[in-house]
This record gives structure tokens, C-alpha cells and sequence, in this order.
């Protein structure tokens, strides 16, 4: 019970008000784009048949999304998938928002469908047009992203992987969910999530193994946005960072098994 309130609720622990900081939205490479917050990773990808967008945040969110959407000069409307990352308010509650705004169509992992029924901003019921599994593919336009269960943060826990071009160049792209833990995650004798500490472990490993040029996530924190995007247009592109990327996963890594030894020692 407590896992299910903590995935319901995610961010909002954190307040809205201070995760809705605006940030310019901008071209990151290709046919990518940052249409988030200063702490919420929102991405379009655009294709010449609609766009997809890879998470609408708080409900509160949407109106910023739908503003950086159109300052980089893209119709809202013509958003015609709606994907997320995970289960949690701060990423998917403005679903249905979006879906009322757009038409779109919105997707979710299987795992995640549960926690993502119980989210009913203002009472409306959650939308999921279409319920992806591991390794399933969305296409639009040209585009086609790979749907990687990388669980733990929560049961569906999601990390998008496609490929963008630009100067002639093809690069691998991920939108990264989560692999951290929130305040209160039981990771031993979980009785709600008896898997959660293997799914971590095959997380990462599912992370690894993957080729990863430009690195993107759910959070702008996770990747550096704020460091990261003044150097956008002085010289290599930032984002290009495969060296970060690691550096994220091992670190994850790292404080996951800490904490697993920390509980694991508090139990005995």
C-alpha cells in the first residue's frame, strides 16, 4: 500500500508549483526537442505525418508544454502520440489533458496500467489507447521507438530508445524513466513489489547494453540539462554524451546497491 500511494502521488511530494519552473524550450538534435520544465523532461519528436510527445508532467504542466511547443513553431495539435516515461503525477498525470487538447493517442506500459488508472486529476479517468509490452515498437513518420521495460521506480518504469539524423549523421537516442528510488521505496520484503530489487538489477543491465549517443531523461537533472543547454550551439552538441550516460547508470547503480545493503542490514 504504501509503494501504491508513493507511485500515485510521485512528484507531488515535491510541490508543483516549484517543478513548473519554465525553461527554453530548444532543438536538441535532429528531429528532438525539449518542451519540458526545469525539472520535468518533456521531448517532442516531430515527423512530417504529427508528432510524438514523450511525457506530459503534472496536469499544471500541460499549458507550458503546449506554449514551448508553439514557440518552436509546431502546432499542438498536431501532436498525435502520447507516450511516458512512469507512473507517477509529475510525468503522466496530464494525460488526459493532452488527449483532450490533441486527439492523440496515448500509450503505456503494461505494468504501469494499474497505477496509471488510479490517476484522475479532477476525476477524469486516466486514457490508454494502446498498452505496449517490452521491446514494442511506436512508429509515426518515419520514426520508430523502442519501448525498454527498465523497472524498479515503478513497475512499468519506461526508457525510450530511437534514432535521429542530423548533418548526414545517424545518432541513438534515449529518453531515460528512472532507475532511483524515492523516499519510503521498500526494496527487501516488499509485500506490494515482492520483485522490485531484481527488476533494478535487470534494469540496469537492460541499460547497458544498449548504444546510447545522445542522452536524455525524464528529469533534466539526470542528464545536466541546466549545464548543458548554454553550450548548445558554441561548439559540439552537448547532448552527445555517451560518457555521461554511463556516468548516470553507474552511479544509479551504485547507490542502489548501498541501499539494498542498508535495508538488508537494518532487517538482521
Amino acid at each position: 500500500m504504501k509503494l501504491a500511494l508513493l507511485t500515485l502521488l510521485g512528484g507531488l511530494a515535491f510541490g508543483q508549483s516549484g517543478w513548473n519552473t519554465p525553461f527554453p524550450p530548444h532543438k536538441v538534435i535532429g528531429n528532438v526537442y525539449f518542451v519540458g520544465t526545469a525539472q520535468l523532461g518533456s521531448f517532442l519528436i516531430a515527423t512530417p505525418q504529427g508528432h510524438i510527445l514523450i511525457n506530459s508532467d503534472f496536469e499544471s504542466t500541460v499549458p507550458l508544454i503546449r506554449q514551448s511547443v508553439e514557440k518552436l513553431g509546431f502546432q499542438f495539435t498536431d501532436i498525435k502520440i502520447l507516450l511516458g516515461s512512469h507512473a507517477h503525477a509529475d510525468h503522466m498525470e496530464g494525460d488526459a489533458m493532452v488527449k483532450e487538447l490533441t486527439g492523440a493517442k496515448v500509450m503505456a506500459m503494461d505494468r504501469d496500467v494499474p497505477a496509471l488508472r488510479l490517476m484522475k486529476p479532477g476525476g477524469k479517468e486516466h486514457p490508454i489507447d494502446r498498452i505496449l509490452h517490452d521491446g514494442d515498437k511506436v512508429e509515426l513518420g518515419g520514426t520508430a521507438l523502442v519501448a525498454h521495460l527498465t523497472a524498479g521506480h515503478t513497475k512499468g518504469c519506461t526508457s525510450w530508445t530511437f534514432q535521429t539524423t542530423e548533418d548526414g549523421k545517424r545518432y541513438d537516442v534515449i529518453v531515460l524513466g528512472s532507475v532511483g528510488w524515492n523516499p519510503g521505496y521498500v526494496l527487501v520484503n516488499n509485500k506490494d513489489y515482492p520483485q522490485i530489487a531484481d527488476d533494478y538489477v535487470r534494469s540496469f543491465k537492460t541499460l547497458r547494453a544498449l548504444h546510447v549517443d545522445v542522452f536524455l531523461a525524464a528529469h533534466g537533472a539526470f542528464y545536466n540539462l541546466e549545464e548543458k543547454y548554454p553550450k548548445l550551439g558554441k561548439g559540439p552538441n552537448p547532448f552527445i554524451d555517451p560518457a555521461g550516460y554511463q556516468a548516470h547508470i553507474d552511479l544509479k547503480e551504485k547507490q542502489f546497491y548501498a541501499e539494498l545493503e542498508r535495508q538488508k542490514n537494518a532487517l538482521r
